[in-house]
């Protein structure tokens, strides 16, 4: 009872409280009962207690780690609260346990092996709860970043609410509502991110984004239908590197669409099965809210499998594209030249000659995107197509610039007057080939390189085609191939 006064009336009463149901029940239960009843009934308060602490804690953390989670690893955790009621207690006895069997490893090795089992079943058990509120559904999921006005306005609203929460004043009840209201309508802003994407209205926007040896193109509609091709991929390295090398879909292409705000795709686009262009896609099917999935040939692969497998799972619908099909967006027009529909079993294993030849037209302008078509295909495309079907102001080399692709024939049936080639700095293919290089420039295109330009990034309308660089790239020449002035969103382009 002497120990009271030290706190506040509200957690004094508490106390007062609890003794009076404690002498409630010594009245009317046996004396050797009733000590260890009241051990238990303190014990299980103190308990409860103890997990409402770090219950509220651990909200306070969260929240006040939010905008930084959201900005930095593009993700929501709402699992989190709840993973660590059971990770902190273990991590409490995991890290003061390590210590002591290192320590001991150096003295007693023998007593170092007797600790060690024990702390590798408690750090098991603790990897095992992680994982299982990890893999909860629907319970951690990704989201772009918040704009800064949004981080400095929540991190006012929460300094000045614990502020507030230490000044006694007549007002204070008040004003904490008040900041506390602030700060949870910031925080749901973080949450739900509710806000439009950045784009340019109006026109047909196509990124090729900087994926190292490996292609990833995005393209946006006038009026904001949104479709990615390809994704990247895993690259094991080059010759006498042991690096597994990064995901590009998501150190890549998923910042570059959170920095414009982007989580919903109309349709991603598979240009053919290899690992250079799908590697990423699995990651973009977790990461993105997809419509549908676009395809070629079907090929024997385990890794389009994958793919297409998360595809069901996610209840996407899946679509097999062939030439002469063809989609309309918002006045852009969009067909596909390759590849041939056929009814053979699926080849063992893809081709570059499987890829999906796109060509996409908005008013007077067009640009033509190949994948990795080669010169089996480009002969085809042509004894197929009439004189001007295959025409477009920009080309995206196809093959990373290999020089069995874009030959002379295609070239001049294409006419572009901007070629740009999707290639991996210091990639030991020798692309750009030099041939290649060398027929571009004798028939007067420009060419720009991921490599060397980085993510270019091209916008078409009824005026002409604008192109602007990660990197600052020369004027396009012509009187209709102009650099433009980058728009706002660019400024978080460049820093992915």
């Amino acid at each position: 009872m002497t120990r009271d006064a030290a706190h506040e009336p509200r957690a004094a009463q508490f106390r007062i409280d609890l003794r009076g149901i404690a002498s409630w029940l010594s009245a009317r239960l046996p004396l050797r009962v009733v000590a260890p009843l009241e051990n238990v009934l303190a014990g299980g308060i103190g308990f409860t207690l103890r997990v409402w602490e770090l219950m509220v804690l651990t909200l306070a953390l969260q929240i006040g780690m939010l905008p930084l989670m959201a900005r930095d690893f593009h993700r929501i955790t709402l699992a989190a609260p709840f993973a660590n009621l059971a990770a902190v207690p273990l991590t409490g006895i995991v890290v003061p346990l390590g210590f002591v069997t290192l320590g001991s490893a150096l003295l007693f090795p023998g007593l170092a092996k007797l600790l060690a089992a024990p702390l590798a079943s408690i750090t098991l058990v603790l990897l095992h709860v992680v994982h299982w509120f990890a893999r909860l559904p629907k319970w951690s999921y990704r989201i772009p970043g918040p704009h800064l006005w949004v981080v400095v306005v929540f991190f006012t609203f929460a300094l000045l609410l614990a502020a507030t929460l230490r000044v006694a004043h007549p007002w204070q009840r008040r004003m904490a509502s008040g900041l506390g209201g602030g700060l949870a309508a910031c925080s749901l802003l973080i949450v739900l991110f509710p806000f439009s994407p950045a784009r340019s209205a109006g026109k047909l926007e196509v990124s090729v984004l900087d994926v190292g040896q490996g292609d990833s193109l995005f393209v946006v509609s006038p009026r904001g239908k949104t479709m990615l091709i390809d994704g990247g991929g895993a690259f094991g390295g080059f010759a006498g590197q042991n690096n597994r090398g990064i995901d590009p879909g998501e150190e890549a292409v998923s910042p570059y669409l959170w920095s414009r705000g982007f989580q919903k795709l109309d349709v991603v686009a598979l240009a053919h099965a290899h690992q250079d262009h799908l590697g990423g896609l699995a990651v973009i099917l977790e990461n993105f809210r997809v419509g549908q999935l676009w395809i070629g040939r079907e090929v024997s692969s385990p890794a389009l499998a994958k793919i297409e497998q998360m595809a069901r799972d996610g209840k996407i619908p899946i679509e097999h594209e062939t030439r002469a099909k063809s989609f309309a967006w918002d006045n852009v027009e969009g067909q596909f030249f390759w590849p041939e529909a056929s009814s053979a079993a699926p080849s063992p294993a893809a081709k570059n000659d499987d890829s999906l030849v796109l060509r996409l037209r908005y008013e007077d302008h067009a640009v033509l995107l190949p994948g990795d078509a080669e010169r089996d295909a480009e002969r085809e495309m042509l004894s197929e197509s009439g004189p001007d079907e295959l025409r477009a102001e920009v080309l995206k080399i196809g093959h990373h610039g290999s020089r069995n692709s874009t030959t002379p024939e295609f070239l001049a049936a294409v006419k572009p007057r901007l070629a740009i080639i999707s290639v991996g700095e210091d990639n030991p293919y020798g692309h750009p080939n030099a041939e290649l290089l060398e027929r571009l420039a004798n028939a007067g295109v420009r060419v720009l390189r991921t490599d060397r330009d980085g993510a270019v990034h091209i916008l078409m309308d009824g005026k002409g085609v604008e192109v602007t660089c990660f990197l600052p790239c020369l004027p396009v020449g012509g009187s209709d191939l102009q650099r433009a002035q980058a728009p706002d969103h660019k400024k978080n382009e460049e820093q992915q």
